[in-house]
Order: C-alpha cells, then sequence, then structure tokens
C-alpha cells in the first residue's frame, strides 16, 4: 500500500482537491491519500505563511509525524506545493519513494516572465487582497486556472464556501507569493524518482518552465493539450492515467519509476 501525499500552490487547500480525490482513489484503490494544507491555507488558515519553501516543507513533515504517518512517501503536488515537494525531495530524499509535479516552475531554470505571466500579476493581487465577493474573487481565480469549468455555478459555490470558511489572508497571500517567487533548489536533480505533469493551455505558469526542467534534470514530463493551470480539476482521469502508468511500467520492470 502506497502513501500518497497531496499538496496544492499558492493560496489553495485541500479542499480545492475536490472531484480529483475520488478519481485518485478509484485509479489506486488500496492506497492511502492525505492532502496536506501549507501553513496559512486550509485548516491552517490562522497560521502564518512562512516567507521561505523551506519552512513549509518542515510543516508538512511536521503534519504527518503528528499523523502518525511513516515515510516513504509517494507525494503529488502542484504549483507551490510542488516546490515544496523539491525541496523536500532534496534535503531528505529517503523519506520520499515518488514525485510527481503539476505545473511547477524554479528559477534557477525558467525567467520570470514564465514562472507567473506579468498579465495575471494584477487579478491575482486583487483577489489576495481585495474586498470583492468570494463568488466574484473565485470566478477569477478559476478564469486564471481552468480551461475545462469556466464559470460553473456549483464549483463556484464550493470555491466561495471554502474562502468564506477559512479564509486566507492578504498577507498570507503575500508571504506565499513571495516564497514561491525567491525559492531556488539546489542544481542537482533529486535522486527521488520524478514525473512532470504540464498543460499546454496553462494561462497561469508557462508550461516551457516544466519542459525545461525536464530537460535539466532528464525527467520523465507528460503534457495535457488543453487543460490549464489546475490539471487535476481539468482532467482529473487523464491525470490518473499517467501516474498508472508512470507505475505500472516500474512495476513490470521491477524498478522504481524512472
Amino acid at each position: 500500500m502506497r502513501t500518497w501525499i497531496l499538496l496544492r500552490g499558492l493560496t489553495r487547500e485541500s479542499g480545492h482537491w475536490g472531484g480529483f480525490l475520488p478519481s485518485l482513489q478509484a485509479g489506486f484503490p488500496g492506497d492511502r491519500i492525505e492532502a496536506l494544507d501549507l501553513p496559512g491555507n486550509g485548516r491552517l488558515h490562522a497560521q502564518r505563511s512562512p516567507p521561505d519553501v523551506a519552512a513549509m516543507t518542515h510543516s508538512a513533515r511536521q503534519q504527518l509525524a503528528e499523523r502518525g504517518l511513516a515515510p516513504p512517501y509517494h507525494v503529488l503536488a502542484m504549483s507551490l506545493g510542488a516546490m515544496v515537494t523539491v525541496d523536500w525531495a532534496q534535503r531528505y530524499p529517503g523519506e520520499l519513494a515518488a514525485c510527481v509535479l503539476i505545473n511547477t516552475s524554479l528559477r534557477r531554470f525558467s525567467p520570470w516572465y514564465q514562472r507567473l505571466r506579468p498579465a495575471n500579476l494584477p487579478p491575482l493581487l486583487r483577489v489576495a487582497l481585495g474586498a470583492a465577493p468570494g463568488a466574484r474573487r473565485e470566478q477569477t481565480v478559476l478564469r486564471l486556472t481552468s480551461r475545462h469549468h469556466q464559470g460553473e455555478p456549483a464549483l463556484l459555490s464550493a470555491w466561495a464556501e471554502l474562502r468564506s470558511q477559512r479564509p486566507v489572508s492578504g498577507a498570507n497571500a503575500l508571504r506565499q507569493l513571495l516564497a514561491a517567487l525567491r525559492y531556488r533548489p539546489l542544481m542537482q536533480p533529486p535522486s527521488v524518482p520524478t514525473l512532470l505533469l504540464c498543460s499546454r493551455r496553462d494561462g497561469l505558469v508557462h508550461p516551457r518552465c516544466s519542459h525545461s526542467l525536464a530537460r535539466r534534470w532528464q525527467l520523465p514530463i507528460r503534457e495535457h493539450p488543453s487543460a490549464g493551470h489546475d490539471l487535476p480539476l481539468d482532467d482529473p482521469d487523464w491525470v490518473v492515467a499517467q501516474l498508472s502508468a508512470w507505475l505500472g511500467d516500474a512495476v513490470t520492470t521491477d524498478q522504481e519509476p524512472k
């Protein structure tokens, strides 16, 4: 039985996995799935977000220790959560069995204007700091992150409810953004088997960031032709299929994923 650890991105929380969680569980029925929150988000929304990725890594490890879940873990993470995963894999490789990084970017390997497309900075700041109603702010997030679910009332309502129940403060949002922009991994790739997934139509982070990382670290990469930044939202079954194929190859060759 594998233990899957899921980490979301900037200002997002475990509740935003939505329908991806049952899809992942259906694909791996014998595995355990744990969705964590980064400090300042979700169940930890009252905490102060640390200004650096290393402290977020520490929080994830501490949460798992408190839950009594022992390594090694299979980690699936998006965006900022994927940066935390890279940091984790480089500093504590023995704790991770495999990593799946979705639509992430790293400062050493991609220019700033690909890591966060400049046109999206103003609306992101308005979402983080503005006083607009929750539904309107979530509509902006959905527009920026999805290509398949634009304007879905039920989804927007669920997200607005999450924001109402567990709001992320503007200060925490800025600290998370700064942590993401400043994080610099080690040059050498982690020794943990790693798969990259990206979206060709990601409007928030350019898919070149994932391809650049794949080239530098010689990692396998799969690109979705039509999904947006929130790939697990736009096509959960495709994500699960990529995981199954990757891990399935490892099983048939009796080796760890490569």
